[in-house]
């Protein structure tokens, strides 16, 4: 894997780092210190769905908003959906708010392993980027019954 990447995020707006991996290539693009968007292109498998959750986590202590643009993907595996999985739960762990733009392949795999739509799923990187910076999502939350 060859990566030409920062230790740190660098200024907002910038494109930092970029990695290829295999038959994909990640970016991001920082818009607040604290918000990025990554962007991913080419296939998501097995040979490298581990190397995009250490990808798109390796700033994760600076990071409050992640947005991941997946729309450019061409071949999602399944290893694919559990590195999404991956990142929900360290995403919650970090208390990083996420949000996934998926399209074509993603959006096939994920009507099947994802029916219920658990993921944050969102049409277009314009609405995550405002899901993410908004107010927090709640857990359902039990109301009496009035009688």
């Amino acid at each position: 894997m060859s990566t030409l990447s920062t230790s740190r995020p660098a200024p907002a707006g910038s494109l930092i780092e970029r990695t290829d991996c295999h038959t994909a290539y990640f970016a991001t693009r920082w818009l607040k210190p604290d918000t990025a968007v990554i962007t991913a292109h080419g296939d998501l498998d097995a040979a490298n769905s581990q190397q995009f959750v250490d990808y798109a986590l390796r700033h994760a202590a600076q990071m409050k908003c992640l947005v991941l643009d997946l729309t450019g993907i061409t071949f999602f595996g399944t290893a694919g959906f559990s590195a999404l999985h991956t990142l929900n739960v360290r995403c919650a762990g970090e208390t990083i708010q996420w949000a996934l733009v998926p399209d074509g392949a993603v959006s096939r795999l994920l009507k099947i392993c994802d029916p219920d739509s658990t993921l944050p799923i969102c049409p277009s990187v314009e609405s995550a980027l405002a899901t993410v910076q908004g107010e927090p999502q709640r857990l359902l939350k039990l109301v009496a019954e009035s009688r």
